[in-house]
């Protein structure tokens, strides 16, 4: 078959040239794209370690649901145990350490850490609650003095609070007054179980209100909840503090347990993570919190909680935002995976559109001209003979040149283009047509010739 060359057309010249110029653009456009991970920093990370405090404690459980949720998203949540909010806070103070998230008490904090950490919500409400052996009401801690106390396992929250509680009553292994108060460090199961059995004398918990040891310590005979009469108080006093009410016969509607209205304080269970924790785990934290804890309990409604408020750090920039605005578009409709790289690569669009725009520009140009140099690039063939004839001498062989006219229709009917273009196609035919018409009266001529010339 006839083998050609494209022509040089002003549209093929016009395509390099926009090619030439813009070309570097949609370069530099790739290469950025490919740059991401090194200029836009680290991927989100797939594997998180969080610090819950021990197996038997509500942290542990909410951990937990965590970790089913955020395994949905391909996120791996390790959870690590330990004494409790104390030792949470250490783990994720100690730059040696591979936890970036944890479970803490309010109201256990110092203000030197408030530059290492940023919250993401108060979780829940979780009372306080101080259990006594006693057949009377108990509404005062003061009640407490001279007997044997446990106040939880040193490192945990419950320690930390009930320290500075008994501290304001003068009850604290420090006062003076407090000299026949014995303190405990006990951990949950030795307090309950000292309390039934008659060891001590009276056990702090910081516990969540659905605790079956809640349940299990105030429907035993002989054994008191303390109510805090002066907790507006204590609430001035320590602010991380809230005042809630269990109502009579919350627990036990046959049995009216509690029997009376009692007055409990409760910090906010936060949740908190490194600063340097990957931002884009943060909106799908959020969400894991507001589908685990947005339900409420015994003691909170369903509205207030994840809240940022009752917090004791800095609120994250992000979770701020999560709730100002709930989750964003990526985020929302999006699979965590897209939506996270999304996120990366979004301080990118801006210069890659403004990159891209001039080349979308030229793409209209470049699409006409590679359809036309379908058609076009037969148009040199033409010309090539119809020159040939111009300067043909009767008796000159056209043969070939019929030959490769017919291999041009052959080849055209194969060729595909738009409806748009099939003028430019039809033109060509009618070209071909006209080319062979010429080709044709040349050799009548020349027979007519030798004709007259033979008479």
């Amino acid at each position: 078959m006839f083998q050609h060359q494209k022509p040089q057309t002003w549209s093929h010249e016009r395509a390099r040239r926009t090619v030439t110029r813009w070309g570097p653009a949609l370069l530099v456009t790739v290469c950025a794209i490919l740059a991401t991970p090194w200029l836009l920093g680290p991927r989100c990370p797939k594997h998180v370690v969080i610090a819950t405090g021990g197996q038997d404690g509500a942290y542990f459980a909410f951990a937990n649901r965590y970790r089913q949720i955020l395994a949905k998203e391909g996120i791996t949540l390790e959870l690590r145990t330990t004494a409790g909010s104390v030792e949470n806070s250490r783990l994720l103070r100690d730059g040696e350490s591979d936890v970036s998230l944890a479970l803490i008490q309010g109201g256990i904090t110092s203000n030197d850490e408030t530059n290492d950490f940023e919250s993401l919500a108060s979780l829940y409400l979780e009372p306080v609650w101080v259990f006594c052996r006693s057949n009377e009401p108990i509404d005062d801690l003061e009640q407490l003095r001279d007997k044997r106390i446990s106040i939880g396992p040193e490192g945990s929250g419950t320690h930390a609070i009930a320290l500075k509680l008994l501290g304001d009553n003068k009850l604290a292994p420090e006062s003076d007054s407090a000299d026949d108060t014995i303190i405990f460090d006990w951990t949950t199961s030795e307090s309950v179980a000292g309390l039934k059995s008659g060891t001590i004398d009276a056990a702090f918990f910081v516990i969540s209100p659905e605790s079956p040891i809640v349940d299990e310590l105030i429907q035993t005979d002989g054994i008191q909840l303390v109510s805090f009469r002066r907790a507006a108080a204590y609430q001035r006093r320590y602010p991380y503090l809230s005042n809630v009410t269990l109502p009579e016969g919350l627990i036990n509607f046959e049995q009216n347990v509690p029997s009376r209205d009692i007055v409990l304080l409760a910090p906010a269970a936060n949740l908190v993570a490194r600063a340097d924790l990957h931002h884009a785990l943060i909106p799908l934290l959020m969400q894991t919190v507001e589908e685990v804890h947005e339900s409420g309990g015994l003691l909170a409604r369903p509205e207030p909680f994840p809240s940022p408020t009752y917090v004791d750090y800095p609120l994250n920039r992000d979770a701020r935002r999560h709730f100002q605005s709930g989750p964003t578009l990526f985020y929302r409709y999006l699979p965590f995976w897209l939506a996270a790289w999304l996120d990366r690569v979004k301080l990118l669009l801006l210069p890659m559109c403004t990159l891209l725009f001039p080349l979308l520009k030229v793409a209209p140009p470049i699409y006409r001209w590679r359809i036309r140099s379908k058609i076009y690039r037969w148009y040199r063939v033409l010309r090539e003979i119809d020159q040939k004839l111009k300067g043909a001498q009767p008796g000159d062989d056209f043969s070939q040149d019929v030959v490769q006219l017919r291999s041009l229709e052959t080849e055209l009917a194969e060729v595909s283009v738009p409806l748009s273009y099939m003028a430019e196609f039809y033109n060509l035919h009618l070209h071909i047509l006209l080319v062979q018409n010429k080709i044709r009266k040349h050799g009548q001529q020349a027979d007519a010739d030798d004709l007259r010339n033979a008479a």
